[in-house]
């Protein structure tokens, strides 16, 4: 960006934060913004997932009323290596069925669809993925019109 830049302690600011948007179920592309590596300390719930790597994912949506920002966990666990994998399918560094040794280096800019859904907080509903898809396999052909090289 070309008005990025770090503010001393005496600027001055205007932006105002983004109005949040709760968008309608469906499915979305998405960009990856910026992702964080931390630790998920594990959860104490029977079943619960245990002490792990986690990736939180901060993905962009574009849609009718403007960008949408949504954050997404990633547990680096053998429970959650289909959404894992699902992920990966869907920003095109992996195929399906194949293996693939995560490249973490390549996610910030990476491209991809998901489905949103929702999901509540303290009485609040946020933007959730329930799904991310594999790239449209279509979208290299709409370009294409028959007849014509």
């Amino acid at each position: 960006m070309a008005n990025d830049r770090e503010y001393s302690w005496d600027d001055t600011i205007v932006n105002d934060e983004p109005e949040f948007v709760l968008l309608p179920d469906g499915e979305y592309e998405y960009e990856v913004k910026s992702f964080e590596r931390q630790r998920y300390q594990g959860s104490a719930k029977e079943n619960g997932l245990p002490p792990c790597n986690m990736a939180i994912l901060n993905l962009e949506i574009k849609n009718d009323k403007g960008l949408c920002s949504v954050r997404e966990r990633l547990y680096l666990h053998s429970r959650c290596e289909g959404l894992l994998s699902a992920f990966f399918v869907s920003i095109g560094q992996k195929k399906k069925g194949e293996k693939l040794a995560m490249d973490w280096n390549k996610v910030v800019g990476a491209k991809g669809r998901c489905k949103l859904g929702h999901r509540e907080y303290n009485g609040e509903k946020y933007n959730q993925v329930t799904r991310f898809l594999p790239p449209d396999e279509n979208a290299s052909n709409k370009t294409y019109t028959p007849g014509r090289f």
